[in-house]
């Protein structure tokens, strides 16, 4: 298990001397279009890659049932998790995960839950609470969503979404069954 900073460490930027505090974060992937497994790689490369992001956890790969697809038939994703410390804020996070999302062709509609090529979405950003039209933290349905919690879950058993209790009695309080853990595919950094 990786251990969350301690808040009250902060970083300082070596050009402005500006601090920063230390958040743990929380980053759910998914994808089903395309190549699933390439966008998902992809997206923890391109994490991985961002200044002042530090992944510290991949969790294993599920294949999950769509949850409320548009689209009857639609192909099933393939999830993810990732953790990381940052000194980022929230809303710079925010931008970044629509930028991974962008570069892998995710197409936006008004069609809530439609397919998709990749999914990035921050679940938890430290203790920061937000709720607005462009970041909503927690994520206002994690504790709902089995393809979420299993991940990060299997790299965080004690973790606990603010204001919604440990992952793992919201996870119990749900149906995982169309939720199926993939061996046969692994996330890596490079």
């Amino acid at each position: 298990m990786t251990e969350t900073p301690n808040p009250n460490i902060v970083d300082a930027d070596s050009l402005t001397g500006e601090m920063h505090p230390i958040r743990r974060v929380v980053v759910a992937l998914g994808s089903n279009l395309g190549e699933r497994m390439t966008a998902l790689q992809g997206a923890v490369d391109a994490l991985a890659d961002t200044p002042d992001f530090f992944v510290t956890g991949i969790s294993p790969v599920y294949e999950t049932e769509p949850v409320d697809s548009p689209v009857d038939g639609a192909r099933k994703f393939l999830n993810a998790v990732v953790l990381a410390d940052t000194t980022l804020p929230a809303a710079r996070l925010m931008e970044r995960a629509l930028a991974v999302e962008d570069a892998f062709d995710r197409e936006r509609s008004d069609v809530r839950n439609a397919p998709r090529t990749l999914d990035v979405d921050l679940i938890v950003v430290g203790d920061r609470r937000a709720n607005e039209e462009f970041l909503q933290l927690p994520h206002p349905r994690a504790h709902e969503r089995a393809f979420v919690l299993a991940p990060w879950h299997d790299l965080e058993p004690d973790a606990v979404i603010p204001d919604r209790g440990p992952i793992a009695d919201l996870l119990a309080a749900l149906d995982a069954s169309g939720v199926t853990k993939r061996d046969d595919l692994v996330l890596e950094t490079q």
